[in-house]
This record gives C-alpha cells, sequence and structure tokens, in this order.
C-alpha cells in the first residue's frame, strides 16, 4: 500500500458548550463534541486519532454505549443541533456512521444508549422539541422510533438507561426543568411514567444510573447545588406485607409495579442521601464504571460531580458506616471563567476531565505516589470558535492563532523524555481580547501583530518568562532565545488591569513581594488592589488551562491607530521592516491599505487603490513587492522604491493592477499567495478559480512610465468550490515544480502541482496531487493555509541527531516532509504532514 501523501500530525480542538458533551470509553479514548464533529482524544498519546464527520450542526450530546462484558465498547451516539442522532460503529478500529435517527423537531440535548441482546441497541434521547423518544437500533442498519414522549412545555435535561435488576425491562430516568426526575419503564415498545421523584428545588441537569448486585442507584443534581442518590430495589412479595416495625427509623420508600410476560414483579425507591458540598449550580453527575473482579463485575461506589463553582468532587460512601462523604475536590481558582459543564472518570478511575464554559478540557491524574493527591495533567485545548488566521514563527518552530473566541493561541510540539513522539500543545495565551479577534502578522521570531473587530492594531512582545518556557519544552537552547531577542529589557510577563483591555507588561521589581509592614500601612488606595495576577512558572510541560489563562500572556507593546472600521487582513514582509494592514470598507477612503514601520510603529503610508475591503495581503519572499487582493475582484501590486538619503524609510509605489476589464475573477478573490522564489503569485475566489499570474521580473533600469505586463501564466483551474484559502508550499517539488495547497469552503483540502512550462491552454500545467479525505477535512469553511518555513517536521530536527539512529540519514528523510497548517470556522487548527516523495 503507498504512503498517504497527506497524514494528520495534529488537531487542536475543544469541547463544545454543552453539558452532555464529553463521555470517556473503556477503550481509555475521550469523546467529545467539537462544533460538528466528533474528536476521539487519547489521553495517553495527547492526541486526537479520529474526528467522526457526519453532523450538520453543533454536536450536543456524546455517548460511549457500554457492553456489558467491559469490553471496549464499538458504538458511540451522537446527538446534534441538527436535530438528528448518529449511531457510529467500529470495523477494523475505525469509526463509521451506522444509523441515524431522524425524527425530533430540535436539537438533541441528551442521549443514552443500552445494548438489549447483541444485535440491538436501544437509544433514549431528549430534545429542545420538548419529546423524549425511544428508539430501537438494529443490525439492520435501521433505526425504528419505539415511542415519543411529550412533556408539554417543559423539557427533559438529561436521560439515563438502565435494565430493571433481574429482568430485561428497561427503566428511563429524565431529568426535568420541573424540579423532578421521571422514571419510565418499557411495556409493550412504550413508555409508561411509573413514578416522579420529589426533593430537588431547582433544574435537574444530570441523571445517572449505576448497577449494584440487585440493587439500582440513580443519582440526579441540579442548580439548586444538591446531589440526591436514589436506591432502587425489588421487593419479593412477602416484604410488601410484613407489619411495620415502629421501632426503626426507614426512608420512605415509593414502590411500582412492573408487568413482563405476565409475571409482574415490585420495585421500590427510597432517597440514599443528599450530597451538598458544590455552592453552585451542579450540572454533571458521573459514576465510575464496574470492572471485573474474580470474573464479577462490580461497581465502585464512586460518584463524580461537577459544578459551575469551578470545582469537581468525588464522593463515595464511608467504609464503617456507609455515609456518603466528600473524597477528593479539584477545582480551578481565581481567571476570568465559568465554572464546569459536565465531568467524567477514566474506566480505572485515576483520571478525572471536566469540561469547562469556554469548551476548554481540565484533566486531574491520580499521584501514584501519594493515594490521595491529585495533579493537573496535561490535556489538548483549542478555539472555542471559528479560527481566522494563523502564521507559523520564521523558523517554523511554533503556530500562532487567532480566532473569534477572543484569544491568540501558541501552539508548539513537545516531546517527553521518554518518548519518541513530539506532540503539539498551547504553550501560551498571547492575547485574551474583550473583541472577537480577525487577523495576525509574525514580525520576527517573538513579535507580532494582531487585528480584532476594533479599530486598533496591538503589538505584542514576548516576555523572558514565555522565551524560558519555551526552551524547556521545545528543547531549545535557552541562551540562543535570549541572544536572538534583547533579553536585557524583555519584561518577566504580563497581566490584564482588571477593567483593561491592554496587557501591561510585569518587570522583575513588581514581583518582589512586600514586607509585612508595607502591606500593612497602605500608601495608596490603589495598592489595596494589586493589579499583577502574573506568577513565573517554570514550566517543563504544557500549562493547563487555569495558568494560560492568566500567566502567558504577552506584554503590549505599542497600539496603532488609524483605521475607521475593523481590522480584516495584514501582513509583514521578510525584512522584518513593514507591516501592511487593512479594514474593513464599503468606500475607497476606507479600503486604503496602511503600512507601518516594524522599528518605530510610526504610519508610514497610505495605499488607496481599491474600492472594497482588501481581503489579503502578502509580501514577496524577496519583500520587493506587496499584493493586495479585494472584494472589488482585482489586485493591485505595490513596488517598493529604493531608499533615497531623504527617505530612508520603505515607500511603496502602485506597480500594476487588474482593471474592470482585464479581470479573470468574476466574485470576492479571497486569498493569494507568492511562489517561493518571487516570481509569481496565485490568487483564489469564490467562483471557484485559482489563477497564477507573473512573471514579476524587477528591472531596476525598467522604466517607470511603462507598467509591466503581469498576465494569467496558468489555465484558469477549477476547484468545484468556493475557494477561501491559497498558499504556495515554500519547498520546491523534486522537478521544480511549484506545489499550491487550495482550502475550500466546504471544508476540503486540495493539493495541486503547477509547472511552469507546460502549455496553460489545455489546462496541462495542474496536476492534482492529494487531498484530505472526508476524516481528514474541516467541516466548514477553511480561513488559512499557512505552509511551514521550511522543509521536514517542527520538532523532529532538534534533538535526533543525538540518537541511535544514523543522524544524516534521518535528516534527510526528515527533508522530504513539508507542514501545512489550517485555520477553519470549525473551530480547529490542523497541521498536515506532506510527504513530498509520495506527490
Amino acid at each position: 500500500m503507498a504512503a498517504p501523501v497527506i497524514e494528520t500530525c495534529h488537531v487542536a480542538c475543544c469541547a463544545n458548550r454543552t453539558p452532555n458533551v464529553v463521555s470517556w470509553g473503556r477503550g481509555g479514548t475521550i469523546a467529545f463534541g467539537t462544533c460538528n464533529s466528533v474528536a476521539l482524544y487519547d489521553p495517553q498519546e495527547r492526541r486526537v486519532v479520529a474526528l467522526l464527520n457526519g453532523h450538520t450542526g453543533r454536536v450536543n450530546a456524546v455517548q460511549w454505549v457500554h457492553k456489558q462484558d467491559n469490553a471496549p465498547e464499538c458504538h458511540l451516539v451522537s446527538g446534534g443541533s441538527d436535530n438528528q442522532l448518529i449511531l457510529w460503529e467500529a470495523q477494523d478500529g475505525k469509526f463509521f456512521q451506522s444509523v441515524q435517527c431522524k425524527g425530533h423537531t430540535g436539537p438533541v440535548c441528551a442521549v443514552d444508549a443500552i445494548y438489549m441482546d447483541d444485535s440491538k441497541l436501544l437509544v433514549a434521547s431528549s430534545a429542545s422539541d420538548s419529546t423524549v423518544r425511544l428508539w430501537l437500533c438494529s443490525d439492520a442498519k435501521e433505526a425504528e422510533c419505539l415511542h415519543s414522549l411529550s412533556c408539554g412545555s417543559g423539557f427533559m435535561m438529561d436521560v439515563s438507561l438502565v435494565l430493571l435488576p433481574g429482568s430485561r425491562v428497561p427503566i428511563l430516568a429524565c431529568g426535568g426543568d420541573d424540579s423532578r426526575v421521571y422514571l419510565y419503564v418499557q411495556t409493550n415498545r412504550q413508555l409508561q411514567r411509573v413514578m416522579t421523584l420529589q426533593g430537588h428545588e431547582d433544574w435537574v441537569r444530570g441523571v445517572a444510573w449505576a448497577s449494584t448486585g440487585g440493587e439500582l442507584l440513580l443519582a440526579s443534581c441540579s442548580q439548586d447545588s444538591l446531589i440526591r442518590v436514589w436506591r432502587l430495589c425489588a421487593k419479593s412479595g412477602t416484604d410488601t406485607h410484613t407489619e411495620d416495625d415502629n421501632t426503626i427509623i426507614k426512608m420512605k420508600e415509593d414502590i411500582f409495579e412492573v408487568k413482563e410476560k405476565d409475571v409482574s414483579s415490585v420495585f421500590a425507591v427510597s432517597l440514599e442521601t443528599v450530597l451538598a458540598g458544590h455552592e453552585n449550580r451542579v450540572y454533571g453527575v458521573h459514576w465510575q464504571l464496574p470492572f471485573n473482579k474474580g470474573g464479577k463485575l462490580q461497581q465502585p461506589l464512586s460518584l463524580l460531580s461537577a459544578s459551575m463553582d469551578k470545582t469537581m468532587i468525588l464522593w463515595a460512601p464511608e467504609e464503617g458506616s456507609g455515609v456518603w462523604v466528600e473524597q477528593v475536590r479539584v477545582g480551578e481558582v481565581g481567571g476570568n471563567t465559568l465554572g464546569f459543564y459536565g465531568c467524567q472518570m477514566s474506566p480505572d478511575g485515576s483520571m478525572i476531565v471536566a469540561h469547562a464554559f469556554h469548551g476548554a478540557l481540565h484533566l486531574w491524574c491520580k499521584d501514584q505516589d501519594k493515594e490521595s493527591e491529585w495533579r493537573p495533567g496535561v490535556v489538548i485545548s483549542g478555539h472555542f470558535n471559528a479560527v481566522q488566521d494563523l502564521s507559523w514563527d520564521p523558523d517554523g518552530e511554533f503556530i500562532i492563532s487567532v480566532g473569534l473566541d477572543q484569544t491568540s493561541r501558541l501552539f508548539t510540539p513537545w516531546r517527553k523524555h521518554n518518548s519518541r513522539q513530539a506532540t503539539w500543545h498551547e504553550i501560551s495565551r498571547p492575547q485574551i481580547h474583550g473583541y472577537d479577534m480577525q487577523c495576525l502578522a509574525m514580525v520576527g521570531r517573538f513579535q507580532f501583530v494582531s487585528g480584532a473587530d476594533e479599530k486598533v492594531l496591538r503589538v505584542f512582545q514576548a516576555p523572558r518568562n514565555f522565551v524560558e518556557n519555551f526552551a524547556n519544552i521545545s528543547g531549545t537552547s535557552k541562551e540562543m532565545l535570549l541572544t536572538s531577542s534583547d533579553a536585557a529589557s524583555l519584561p518577566e510577563g504580563a497581566s490584564t488591569p482588571a477593567l483593561g483591555l491592554s496587557n501591561k507588561a510585569v518587570f522583575q521589581d513588581d514581583l518582589v513581594s512586600k514586607t509585612s509592614e508595607e502591606v500593612e500601612q497602605f500608601s495608596s488606595a490603589s495598592d489595596q488592589y494589586q493589579e499583577s495576577y502574573f506568577h513565573p512558572l517554570n514550566l517543563t510541560e504544557p500549562p493547563p488551562e487555569d495558568h494560560l489563562l492568566q500567566n502567558t500572556l504577552w506584554p503590549e507593546v505599542q497600539k496603532l491607530y488609524g483605521h475607521g472600521f475593523e481590522m480584516f487582513c495584514l501582513a509583514s514582509d521578510s525584512t522584518r521592516t513593514v507591516v501592511a494592514s487593512a479594514c474593513k470598507a464599503s468606500k475607497a477612503e476606507h479600503a486604503a491599505v496602511l503600512l507601518w514601520s516594524a522599528t518605530t510603529w510610526r504610519q508610514l503610508q497610505v495605499l488607496p487603490y481599491h474600492t472594497l475591503t482588501v481581503t489579503q495581503m502578502a509580501f514577496s519572499p524577496d519583500a520587493q513587492l506587496l499584493l493586495t487582493v479585494s472584494r472589488d475582484r482585482t489586485w493591485s501590486l505595490w513596488r517598493r522604491n529604493l531608499p533615497t538619503p531623504e527617505s530612508p524609510d520603505p515607500l511603496f509605489s502602485l506597480y500594476t493592477h487588474t482593471g474592470k476589464d482585464t479581470a479573470i475573477h468574476s466574485r470576492i478573490i479571497w486569498s493569494c499567495d507568492w511562489s517561493p522564489d518571487s516570481k509569481y503569485f496565485v490568487t483564489s475566489s469564490r467562483d471557484k478559480k485559482v489563477i497564477v499570474w507573473g512573471p514579476c521580473m524587477l528591472e531596476p533600469s525598467g522604466d517607470p512610465e511603462r507598467p509591466p505586463e503581469i498576465r494569467p501564466c496558468s489555465s484558469i483551474l477549477d476547484v468545484g468550490d468556493s475557494a477561501t484559502a491559497v498558499a504556495f508550499c515554500p519547498v520546491f517539488c523534486s522537478d521544480q515544480n511549484y506545489l499550491l495547497a487550495v482550502g475550500l469552503e466546504c471544508g476540503r483540502i486540495l493539493l495541486y502541482r503547477w509547472s511552469p512550462g507546460q502549455q496553460p491552454a489545455g489546462g496541462g500545467d495542474w496536476s492534482s496531487c492529494g487531498e484530505t479525505d472526508p476524516t481528514q477535512s474541516h467541516t466548514l469553511a477553511v480561513k488559512r493555509l499557512r505552509w511551514r518555513p521550511r522543509a521536514g517536521r517542527a520538532g523532529r530536527e532538534t534533538g535526533e541527531k543525538n540518537g541511535q539512529t544514523d543522524g544524516d540519514s534521518e535528516i534527510e528523510e526528515e527533508g522530504s516532509w513539508v507542514q501545512l497548517a489550517s485555520a477553519s470556522a470549525d473551530h480547529t487548527v490542523k497541521i498536515f504532514n506532506i510527504n513530498k516523495q509520495a506527490l
């Protein structure tokens, strides 16, 4: 079998903002909904092993279907805002869409499923159409809706299914927004209500069954901050008629009867305990999964709860008294975050995970040496809204991305000492903003400019603490990095004032702790409210979410004012002297590009030409030309003037452009890029066309009066869908052909080889050499594509030579790989490894 052309190296993503969206399977895999996909995440390997694409709306609920014999699961159920349920089935280790359940008329918010027998699955789902539905999925890949239960004007927030003890009758628990827990039993394929459990005083957010021997335990959690545990057990015929013994205090029991094949059974439900420990809404409860002990399944009495008070609590009964008590409490302190939406425990109980309002997963691992201690673990993270732009640093060692979740995030490969494989992680969140972020441009290695839905550009510089931690995690020399950035003047870190948007630098002196005498006498009112929330971290592994939020900001060094509308795109040149910026525009006066000096941050020039928003800009690799493309369907090319003693600053003048008559694109031009030799540039448009233009040969002594003729050098490539992103690979293919990546609105990424020598007339100059398959593709529009500035895979070259392998052949083999990063509206940042030899 031929080596795959494109392999997925990393997916940065996070959980959706809904309570039931994370599920931890027996096989050790965590499944969670991220935008319209279900991500399968391996917490041991610390990477997303698969993305299941099938929903057309946000995934709101995910549940593994646990097997009775404790084997790893082969079915997974997901429900989404597209009103449907999908049953995924494993075949040869990969998951495929098996059955679609269509019938709900509103977004599905909770799902659960159990096996009725080997070939049939019973699925319960609750949706915001105020119904609960029961489905039977059979081997014939069909789903039958057995029953639809109307809740009137109310909603069921969660559902949980289990078989009654000693029978094959399913019982369904539903938590309602009327503060009650309802129990339904399936008789004659219909759901019948057998009991209503009262006691909660606010919406019931979560319900979960656990089967212990001949009894069932039901945990319910509510917005009243309390958790109730109910016990359900079978009553024998004699039990019901015994005389009450008045000397024993017993909990009140409610009794119901179930008929199965003319056999009648009686069951009793009583309140086992009420757990009070949280100080805010409790959104999720989860029982530890049963495990095999001596050939028998044993259910550990271990219950995990997650709350909006930013804590998770592990509850268990005390050995002697049987009283339920808090065993462990973990959580977050500080930060501007809301609490937890749900929780899950690993099958062996050694790890627990919560997902937060902002989608972040929070993982804690039990300390092997100290039994009762838990410590934060390294876990995946990513944007929780559309990712608008991303950029590699000039050395290709890390990526910074910005998105509509108002954050910028920095990802880099991390290799543990004992592992051969490097995994990518977020190690810094340089900017957390109050506006949706749209664009960024790297200016050198540790400085970038960002633009958001405000009219201001902000310039950020890495603090010393980041440079040191980056060196530790990536394995680079700290001294080398600190000499490359002017270390003497670098602040330690940054913090944001309570009511501000600007990251203030925190210097070494700010971190000196005050003596107790100084603390006692406040010199001014401002001293009472200490601004410096930053604490320098010495990291040897990627930081958890609360550190990312608080201690990894970069100080802001400059604000740039000049635009009249929301920022739209940015570009910087390879010599690190100029930054170009453009904002949204519906008139020519606002569509002008502004040029800024990257050394003094003064505004150098205004470049007027376009009449509508400039959608993307790119400086040629030799920094002599600036290309701009626009919503007005034209492009313009600006040439750098030779510096004179009067104007040493880099200034640009209009070199050439397309007009109404010469423009080939008939719709908005979304994207553009330069070939690595600065000879050609490419444009891609909503009209599905990709065109290479050129040649751009600058004659220093040329006649400035006669503009050069730059025309299409390629045949028009029709990619079949709106081409929202395009990028030239900086590394040539083996035969001096150019390699291009094209990102489409549907989420696919296509690779093409373009040969300039071929006759463009017949389209023979383009050859398709690969595309992302449905499991690799994005589910929404590709917003930006960026190739790694040099060959090889990030995190592979350094330190490889010290190993036992033959260093030169390893480095040579690395040279046949190139890396492509993509940002998409589906909230993900993906990094692909592309093997040039397989093209």
